[in-house]
């Protein structure tokens, strides 16, 4: 990870931070981030050009789609959002949630949220 924020592919975007540990120069058809949600966080997002796959290696929190149906996220938890779905990501009460996220097709790397602007990001 050291790497990855020496080329200037740590991002932060105000509930997390996010490693861009594969991103679009590195030639594939995906990327893979390292995102860290901080505890006590609750952002709205939506991703309307890319899919995305969350994998969950720490923390506990719950996904709520704009249906109002939750899963809860924990260790071992992959939540895969269909296609371009509004959603909250949370981070835990008492504890940071880290993923492992997929975007497809990948990001460049230093895209970020602005989560104050509009209430949603849209990538």
């Amino acid at each position: 990870m050291d790497d990855v924020e020496k080329e200037g592919f740590l991002v932060e975007w105000g509930s997390s931070t996010s490693h861009r540990l594969l991103v679009e120069k590195d030639g594939m058809d995906y990327d893979v981030c390292h995102t860290v949600v901080r505890a006590g966080t609750d952002s709205l997002l939506q991703y309307r050009n890319h899919l995305e796959a969350w994998y969950c290696i720490a923390g506990e929190r719950e996904a709520e789609d704009m249906n109002g149906n939750a899963i809860l996220i924990q260790p071992g938890t992959i939540y895969v959002p269909n296609k371009h779905d509004l959603h909250n990501l949370r981070g835990g009460n008492d504890q940071d949630l880290v993923l492992i996220v997929v975007f497809n097709p990948p990001l460049k790397g230093h895209e970020r949220q602005n989560l104050e602007a509009a209430q949603t990001f849209t990538y």
